[in-house]
């Protein structure tokens, strides 16, 4: 057990299965709706991206929970075991898509590690607050390829990718002790990723975002650093 990827794996498992039982835990006794708690869990998760590249030191070793995960989240969306994961209203299987997107950060991206942070970002953050803030404040609505978006949730969107993927391309390679050049910088670079991955999630049809935002964004990032 000297190896730290063995205890990575135990990190990863641990860490995920207390973010999805902390949501089923307050699905059932504080009566939060399924909806929300997704997007919570949605975020949790996804900010293991941050866990994955700094503790994980074999790339192949670091796809093992998201890999698995496809298989755990098929399952419960099958049978819809864990309620706070699924999709109440367009029972979508976004919650396996995600962690096909995960082990395509990773495997694309392990030798620049901070971009595999950074390109789930608007995935994990924009695409949730895009949700959340979509539903509780969105008045302007409008429809694209069926389905009903608002400008609120939209702009939230655009706005939690950009602070993400800064954070991530500022603040990881200090943690990792690596270098990225970003062209035309860091700023602009975050905002170009934001308004990509914006603009594929408004038009991305059959719910399949949770595989073209990442998708998008991942293209953006390697067309952006040098």
């Amino acid at each position: 057990m000297n190896n730290p990827d063995v205890w990575a794996l135990v990190a990863s498992y641990a860490y995920i299965f207390a973010v999805i039982g902390l949501g089923e835990g307050l699905r059932r006794k504080q009566g939060y709706s399924s909806e929300f708690l997704r997007k919570v869990i949605h975020i949790g998760v996804g900010l293991w991206s941050i866990g994955t590249v700094l503790l994980f030191e074999n790339r192949y070793m670091a796809i093992i929970p998201p890999l698995s995960f496809v298989v755990i989240n098929a399952i419960s969306y099958r049978f819809e075991l864990v309620k706070a994961m699924d999709a109440v209203e367009d029972k979508s299987p976004g919650t396996i898509y995600f962690p096909i997107s995960f082990v395509v950060a990773i495997l694309l991206f392990w030798d620049a590690k901070p971009l595999v942070v950074a390109s789930l970002m608007p995935l994990t953050l924009g695409d949730a607050f895009a949700a959340i803030v979509g539903r509780a404040i969105g008045r302007t609505k409008y429809v694209i390829f069926g389905r009903h978006r608002s400008a609120e949730g939209s702009v939230s969107m655009c706005l939690f990718s950009f602070a993400g993927v800064a954070l991530a391309l500022w603040l990881m390679p200090m943690l990792l002790g690596t270098t990225l050049v970003i062209q035309p910088g860091l700023l602009i670079g975050s905002l170009i990723v934001a308004l990509a991955a914006t603009i594929v999630e408004a038009l991305t049809p059959w719910n399949l975002d949770n595989l073209t935002v990442p998708a998008i964004s991942m293209l953006a990032l390697a067309l952006l650093v040098i």
